[in-house]
């Protein structure tokens, strides 16, 4: 018999939230309202849970996050 150390329901989960996430190749992330506090600008990832991922690695809370402004594509 053969077993499986991966769950189903890990990736059944993880394919039917992929349907959520959004990315953009270059975009700006604002920490405020105003748009005086840039957290980022460049390539970035909206995952299914509301947090940013950024080519460094990094996630970005969706409370430090007011919004996000995708560049217009050239």
């Amino acid at each position: 018999m053969v077993v499986s150390t991966e769950s189903v329901w890990d990736q059944a989960v993880e394919d039917a939230l992929e349907g959520f996430v959004r990315e953009y190749e270059s975009a700006v992330v604002y920490g405020d309202r105003e748009g005086d506090v840039v957290l980022h600008q460049g390539p970035v990832r909206l995952l299914a849970n509301g947090w940013l991922a950024v080519p460094s690695g990094r996630l970005l809370s969706p409370d430090a996050v007011h919004h996000v402004d995708p560049a217009p594509a050239e």
